[in-house]
Parts: C-alpha cells; structure tokens; sequence
C-alpha cells in the first residue's frame, strides 16, 4: 500500500523560505532536494515541500495540490482563498503600511480621501480604506510600488515593510499601519483522515520548537530563606525543581522562565540572593 504523505507548500526563495526550512529542520524532518528542484521530500517523515511563488501558495493549498502552506499572512489575506490560517510562527516579521511623500502635509488619514494609491495588495487595501469610510483610487501594481508618487503615478502608496529603508530611500514616509504580518501556517479546508493525523504530528513538533525558542532554563543556588520568594519569581512548567546542596543553608533551583520575562526575572532573583545564575537555550519543550 502507497504511503500518505502530507504535502507542505513553501515560498521558492528568499527569507521567508530559509526561515521556513529552519522550522522544519528544528522539527527534526531531514529533506533531500538541490537548489533547483521544485519538489522535495522528508527522508524520515511523511513529508513531501513544493516550492512555489508565495502568491501561488493560496491557490494551491485551496485545490488539495498541497494541503498545507506556510506563506505570509498579508498574501493569505489577500488573496481571499478558501484555507484555514492554524498557526503564526514567528518568523519573517512585516507591515502593510500606507505611505506619503515625506513633505506631504500630513495630518491623519483624511488626507488620503479622493487620492490615488498604488498597491500590490487592492482586496486588503480596499477593505482597510472602506472600514475607515474613505474612497480613494487604487492603482494595481504587481511590483516597484514605491517608486510609483516619485513618477506621478499616484499621491501615495500601500506596501510590505520590513526596516523602512527602501521607503526613505525613495522619499517616503510611513504614516498608517493596514496589517501586522507574519509568517503563518494556513491549511486546505478538508483533508482525509490519514493527512489530519500526519498534520497534528508536524504540529506537536512545531509547538514543541516555538515553545523551546519562547523560554529560558535557568538554574541558580539561592539561601533557603529566600526559596519562597524566588519560587514566586520563577513557577517553572508546573513548579521549580529544588535540589538541596552540600551547604546545608542553600538549595540550587531550576526552572523555565519565558523568553518575554527573562530579564525582569534576572533583576528580582539577584535582589532575592540568588547566585551563579546560569541560564541556558531549550532545544525542544514537549509537554
């Protein structure tokens, strides 16, 4: 009998890729493909990656070719497909921001009424612009949209935003934020059975990653006194792990602290006593 595998749609190139590829090797699924391939599969995972343009990832997720997708939610947004978004991952970070010319005299989103804006992105800047009440013309561009007021083409712009260099670079400034974007992981709205369960497993491993880059281990020694006040500091998964030393006065404690809360936690612990704090990256945390 043929083995199912699950087919994972992935953008051809640039960050978004090696970000995505990273994810799957942290997962510890080990792919055999060249720099040229279209397609790869999973030596030990029921796995098979096609490497598509990013805007060809919706359509194809949508007609069961592939029947999961990692692609950025501003393009799953906008290209309205019948998939289901199932998780952010954290990775390849932007904005859909609208833009002016950096001496426009702006003073709030009324300015951009009866303009013209140039976008890769009409569905999600159309919508944006009606739930502001505002009616504007939208100039479709597949690429090079920021050049387009620099050329007369329009008063403004929405696009894609990293860093915000390439808008200073061509006189730009940014001025309204339409999407908060992110790498995500978007699926077919039905698959079989046999999929479903593959599919859980990819992400019971991508969960066990995200968590791991999430948080901190720390251990430390601390007086014994203070094991009650530090227990507040650091819960741990459940709780801390208390392990006495040969000083009978001291414990050494171990613990997980969230990535968000490390340093605070390190400014209360040495405050409480706390020494030889040791802290150190979690690979994978399966709970």
């Amino acid at each position: 009998m043929k083995e199912e595998r699950l087919v994972l749609a992935l953008q051809k190139g640039g960050r978004l890729n090696e970000e995505s590829l990273k994810l799957l090797k942290d997962c510890g699924i080990k792919l055999s493909h060249g720099s040229r391939k279209l397609k790869a599969s999973a030596q030990n995972f029921p796995l098979d990656v096609l490497f598509l343009r990013d805007d060809d990832i919706p359509q194809y997720v949508e007609d069961g070719v592939a029947q999961i997708g990692i692609l950025g939610l501003d393009v799953s947004r906008e290209y309205q497909k019948n998939v289901k978004e199932l998780k952010p991952l954290g990775f390849s970070k932007c904005r859909l921001c609208l833009a002016v010319p950096k001496e426009a005299n702006y003073a709030g989103i009324e300015y951009l009424n009866q303009k013209k804006i140039a976008t890769s992105y009409p569905n999600l800047l159309k919508a944006y612009l009606d739930e502001k009440g505002l009616q504007a013309e939208i100039e479709f561009l597949s690429g090079s949209v920021e050049i387009a007021p620099g050329i007369g083409l329009s008063d403004a712009i929405c696009d894609i935003v990293s860093s915000g260099s390439t808008l200073v670079m061509n006189g730009l400034k940014e001025v309204e934020t339409v999407l908060e974007s992110e790498a995500v992981l978007v699926r077919q709205a039905t698959i079989s059975a046999e999929k479903e369960a593959i599919l859980q497993k990819l992400l019971f491993r991508m969960e066990a990653v995200q968590r791991a880059a999430q948080s901190k281990y720390i251990t430390l020694n601390a007086p014994n006194a203070a094991i009650q006040s530090i227990k507040a500091v650091l819960p741990g998964m459940k709780s801390p792990t208390i392990i006495p030393l040969d000083n009978s006065e001291w414990s050494a404690v171990h613990s997980v602290v969230p990535e968000s809360e490390f340093w605070n936690s390190i400014d209360k612990l040495k405050e409480l006593g706390a020494e030889g704090i040791l802290v150190i990256p979690i690979e994978k945390m399966v709970l």
